[in-house]
């Protein structure tokens, strides 16, 4: 998932522990008036204390939480998001099957049911997997939410590709008949694709071609969220949401605004984890990213995106006492990298790929990026917080600060003295496109000429990046891209990336357009492997196959620097969204 930094996510799902920078461990205080229930972090939250435990903890019910955003999201539709911050904000008016427990730093990786009653139970050796829902369910119009609901949130989501195109197609892959199904706008049958039954109002079953272990954390994806089928009308089902949550939209506008109220037909015996704290949720975008963290060192805004504060910012708030109490410093399970399009020429040759490997200063790239407390500096695919991960570095270079005569040996083995190519970068990001400006100083050293590209991120997958036809005609060799595990996984972090099954035409993010049967094999493998260990080790192979054929470079292991707003209660750093804090129960501080 894109973490948004895909990706649950595109940069998006998931980290593992919260670990506080030094340079940070200053105190401070931050408690909200009205903290009649204690404060997990303490009454007194210091430096950090998000990534411990709930900061100015509250039940405290009115007024207004507002979100702000520098561009815009792919999309509100739970069916056609793959950011991990839409993947944390949709719970509020979209509920999937599963979730991720509202917890600090790791414990917020564990799943814990939510539309459903209970976690999935396996048979088959793994490969049909049966819920249940919780009763008394209701949509915002009171009326009933079924499994027949879910069953076709899954389909238009996955099958309709042509249509809802920017989300991950998990289920289209592992479900028997997945591949011959043409999703629900060009199916006209009532029954849909079989092989999800619907017993009954209240039960779901999914079989699958295989056996997969992880299927629990599948289903927490938007999704699962249930979709009435009377009120879809495909894309712009995004304009009139119908929400199974606690809030539901008040009005949408565009790249402009989204204002959500509370879902007066929500019930909180039918769901544990909700509290439903504030009357209104505001969501304002195309904010000025500078503008953003004013508002949200005011104490006024949180930063949907949850990216962190941007380089100015981030000079400001370490070199100020007060301010420093206020952040939370967290590694977010993603992966700063640049993939190589293996489909635009020279770079169909191992060779011409090695050349980038060798040529690229890391650390220059992690100095554009802020420094050492927004990442280490990578050599792996996975991160050190993933399961699977085992350090390596292929191509070692002395202080990781490149080798042009390595560099200029491989041009030489591919037959090439230079190469022009592009390279894109999100344009509201000003980070990636420092970033990809060092790498374009790297690889000029060794006659690797890269022109900078820039786009918006709302459109980065569905119009640009994400179009292998659009890199391929335009020359974009070298595509900037950040990534999270979209469960806490080996599997989870790989498959998008590197499987060739995930290959698409639109919203694709196996940027490197990568096919190797040895690791598609592998990961199909590793998923139907019940032994965690076992499984482990089949993802250090795949990862040390994508390094062997060069098919991205890793920058940097990210972490993020979280300004953390005073005005709001119930903050809490959640490794299952990288990082960002649990949107699912902030509320609003007493003045």
């Amino acid at each position: 998932m894109e973490g948004n930094p895909p990706i649950m996510r595109r940069s998006a799902l998931a980290a593992i522990a919260a670990i506080g920078s030094a340079t940070l461990l200053v105190a401070g205080c931050s408690k909200a008036d009205d903290n009649k229930d204690g404060n997990d972090g303490g009454s007194s939250a210091a430096a950090n204390a998000a990534t411990k435990g709930v900061v100015n903890a509250s039940d405290k019910k009115g007024g207004t939480v507002t979100y702000e955003l520098s561009d815009v999201p792919d999309s509100f539709d739970p069916g056609n998001t793959y950011y991990a911050y839409m993947y944390n904000f949709s719970r509020l008016y979209a509920r999937p099957l599963m979730t991720f427990e509202p917890a600090a730093g790791s414990k917020g990786n564990t799943l814990v049911p939510d539309l459903a009653a209970s976690k999935g139970v396996p048979s088959d050796g793994g490969k049909t997997w049966t819920y249940k829902l919780r009763s008394g369910l209701k949509y915002q119009d009171g009326t009933a939410i079924t499994s027949k609901d879910v069953k076709y949130g899954v389909e238009r989501s996955n099958f309709a590709r042509d249509v809802l195109s920017l989300g991950p197609n998990y289920f289209q892959n592992l479900l028997v008949g997945g591949d011959k199904y043409k999703g629900p706008y060009k199916d006209k049958s009532a029954k849909g694709l079989s092989s999800i039954e619907t017993p009954d109002d209240t039960t779901i079953v999914f079989h699958l071609k295989q056996a997969f272990q992880e299927f629990d954390y599948l289903v927490s994806a938007p999704q699962t969220a249930p979709v009435p089928q009377a009120k879809d009308n495909g894309v712009d089902y995004v304009k009139n949401i119908v929400s199974s949550g606690s809030y539901q939209f008040e009005s949408y506008q565009d790249g402009k605004q989204a204002v959500l109220v509370r879902n007066k037909n929500w019930d909180a015996k039918t769901d544990p984890l909700r509290k439903q704290l504030p009357d209104k949720i505001v969501v304002n975008l195309k904010v000025n990213a500078d503008t953003i963290d004013k508002d949200v060192l005011a104490g006024d805004a949180i930063d949907l995106g949850g990216t962190g504060v941007q380089a100015a910012t981030q000079a400001q708030v370490l070199t100020d006492s007060a301010k420093k109490a206020n952040t939370d410093n967290t590694y977010g399970g993603r992966l700063v990298y640049m993939a190589i399009n293996t489909k635009v020429k020279p770079f169909d040759n191992v060779a011409c790929r090695k050349a980038v490997e060798y040529a690229i200063n890391k650390v220059s790239v992690q100095t554009a990026e802020g420094g050492p407390i927004r990442g280490d500096i990578a050599s792996t695919v996975l991160p050190p917080d993933i399961p699977g991960y085992e350090k390596a570095d292929v191509y070692a270079t002395t202080g990781s600060k490149g080798d042009v005569a390595k560099a200029k040996e491989q041009l030489k083995a591919c037959g090439k003295t230079s190469i022009s190519t592009n390279i894109s970068a999100r344009s509201d990001r000003p980070q990636e496109v420092d970033a990809a400006t060092a790498i374009i100083n790297s690889l000029k050293a060794v006659g690797i000429n890269a022109t900078l590209k820039q786009y918006p991120q709302g459109k980065y997958f569905g119009d640009y990046a994400g179009v292998p036809k659009f890199t391929e005609k335009q020359n974009i060799g070298l595509i900037m891209m950040q990534w999270g595990a979209d469960w806490p996984s080996g599997y989870g972090f790989l498959q998008q990336i590197l499987n060739g099954d995930a290959i698409s035409q639109s919203g694709n993010t196996n940027l490197s357009q990568y096919d190797n049967k040895s690791v598609n094999d592998n990961l199909s493998k590793a998923i139907s492997t019940e032994d965690p260990t076992a499984r482990n080790s089949i993802y250090t192979q795949v990862d040390k196959q994508a390094m062997d054929d060069a098919v991205l470079v890793p920058l940097t292991y990210f972490k993020v620097l979280l300004a953390r707003p005073t005005g709001y209660t119930n903050l809490v750093s959640s490794a299952a969204w990288s990082g960002q804090y649990d949107y699912l129960n902030i509320g609003v501080a007493s003045k």
